[in-house]
């Protein structure tokens, strides 16, 4: 069985998180996805969403593309989550490549296309939720 891993916030979940976890399922056979935390997006993104960490999660849950979501609550636990879950594919969007090449040496790494014209930040600034100076890391 070929295990694929993704991580995100997935916060106002879209049709780009959608595609993103479709594209990613499309390169193995089961699909961990790996949702940032409430505390972990605030402390270490600077990030406050809109749906707490478990609404996030049981949306996630609820795409048929996705077989496991866990927890993100560290940068630093991509290794051992790859390792733990014996991980072939690491896959991220293409706004991250280069940055998660150091997981090579245990797993193959993919950077997808995002999905154009959509985006969390966008949707947020569309409702006037936030201003036009926030980054987003998610699709």
């Amino acid at each position: 069985m070929r295990k694929v891993i993704t991580y995100g916030t997935f916060d106002l979940l879209h049709a780009g998180h959608i595609n993103l976890l479709r594209r990613a399922k499309e390169l193995g056979d089961y699909l961990i996805v790996v949702v940032s935390t409430d505390k972990f997006n605030w402390e270490q993104k600077q990030k406050k969403c809109y749906f707490s960490y478990e609404e996030r999660k049981k949306l996630v849950e609820a795409v048929r593309y996705v077989d496991l979501v866990i927890p993100e609550t560290s940068w630093e636990q991509k290794i051992s989550d790859v390792k733990e879950y014996h991980v072939d594919v690491f896959v991220m969007g293409d706004d991250w490549k280069g940055k998660f090449d150091f997981l090579k040496e245990y797993c193959e790494v993919v950077y997808l296309p995002r999905t154009e014209g959509i985006s969390t930040t966008k949707i947020k600034q569309d409702l006037g939720i936030i201003g036009t100076s926030s980054q987003d890391d998610d699709q």
